[in-house]
């Protein structure tokens, strides 16, 4: 017996309780109330249609060793009864650990958006044009999920790549499949300037924070310390001759924000407070699993910056995620944005380990 249908049950009434009150006229002229249900319907929707599913199987199985422990006198429909348990219990096995997976504690960011901030590293104009590499590999993969790219802040390098790149990503779960790239990535490659055909070695590190909404972070304006300054571009060039660059400081934490790339201080201002109570909020979130696991970190990574979580090699067309052992040889198609295999490889690592701090709780 499944152990746990009885959790898998509440939910469905759950789920039937929500229907209802989702087609109800009352709360449909209510919109907030409306929405509120709507979301915890469609939270519940996958859990709940394969729970279904696995209970058609089950009633098949169960009504097929009935009939054998009634003793079948037609030999024929006993052994295709037979055969047809011998089918259905892997995929009955192959559901409970699906339903198993789905009954895991949640994060609660999973569905939000994402402020990505990506820092070229060791490395020069190589890591700055590798940091470049990154954003558009990111770029690409979100084209490929239907999201949103919108650039917060950006540094560019001389050399064509970015010192650093400030980016808000929105869309569906999207830190549910980003979250797990915040840390160093290291690149091994032939720069276009070098003359020897040596390899050089650089890195740029990615950081991902849930985006913060007014709800998860209070920010008090007597904190804030606010500059306004000239914005200047790449070579001393301005950008334009009015000052409206921002740089906001958080005085309690010492966390320092700068916007200069739009023309109006106003928005500039506007979207370093969003970097900023994202990066608060990140900051807050990693005390807290500090303290809750100081001494243990999940095998996929602790998203913490220092870390290096991945190589990519140029000559050998691979990359390979350090955190799981996983190399693939297919760097080109990688770069281009077809990352899902790679994120797949680590979500399922992720949901393991879950499952093993589950069973030895």
């Amino acid at each position: 017996m499944f152990e746990h249908l009885d959790k898998l049950q509440a939910l469905e009434d759950r789920y039937i309780d929500l229907e209802a009150k989702i087609s109800d006229p009352s709360v449909i002229s209510d919109q907030a109330q409306w929405q509120k249900y709507t979301k915890a319907h469609a939270k519940l929707t996958d859990v709940v249609e394969t729970y279904r599913a696995y209970q058609k199987l089950q009633k098949t199985y169960d009504d097929d060793q009935a009939l054998l422990e009634m003793g079948e006198s037609d030999e024929e429909l006993a052994a295709m009864a037979e055969m047809e348990m011998k089918e259905l219990a892997p995929q009955l096995e192959d559901y409970e650990k699906r339903l198993t997976i789905l009954l895991l504690p949640k994060d609660p960011n999973d569905e939000k958006n994402i402020i990505m901030e990506i820092r070229a590293g060791a490395g020069g104009d190589e890591a700055a044009l590798f940091a470049g590499d990154l954003f558009r590999m990111y770029t690409r993969y979100a084209e490929i999920k239907g999201w949103k790219v919108e650039i917060m802040s950006e540094s560019p390098s001389d050399s064509g790549g970015y010192k650093e790149i400030i980016c808000l990503i929105s869309g569906d779960r999207v830190y549910s499949h980003l979250k797990f790239e915040a840390g160093t990535h290291r690149v091994q490659r032939v720069p276009a300037t070098e003359t020897q055909g040596r390899i050089h070695t650089s890195a740029a590190t990615v950081a991902v924070m849930p985006e913060a909404e007014e709800v998860d972070v209070e920010i008090r304006p007597e904190d804030l310390r606010i500059d306004i300054y000239r914005a200047s571009g790449a070579g001393g060039q301005h950008v334009n001759k009015t000052e409206s660059a921002v740089r906001i400081t958080h005085i309690p934490t010492g966390t320092v924000v700068t916007c200069q790339d739009e023309r109006s201080q106003h928005k500039n201002k506007a979207r370093a407070m969003k970097v900023l109570a994202s990066r608060i909020l990140a900051a807050e979130r990693e005390r807290q699993n500090n303290e809750l696991s100081a001494d243990r970190k999940a095998q996929v990574g602790s998203g913490d910056r220092s870390e290096r979580i991945r190589t990519y090699n140029f000559p050998q067309g691979r990359c390979t995620d350090h955190r799981i052992n996983l190399t693939l040889y297919s760097l080109d198609r990688i770069m281009e944005g077809e990352v899902e295999p790679l994120f797949e490889a680590l979500a399922t690592a992720a949901q393991t380990e879950a499952l093993k701090a589950e069973a030895e709780a």
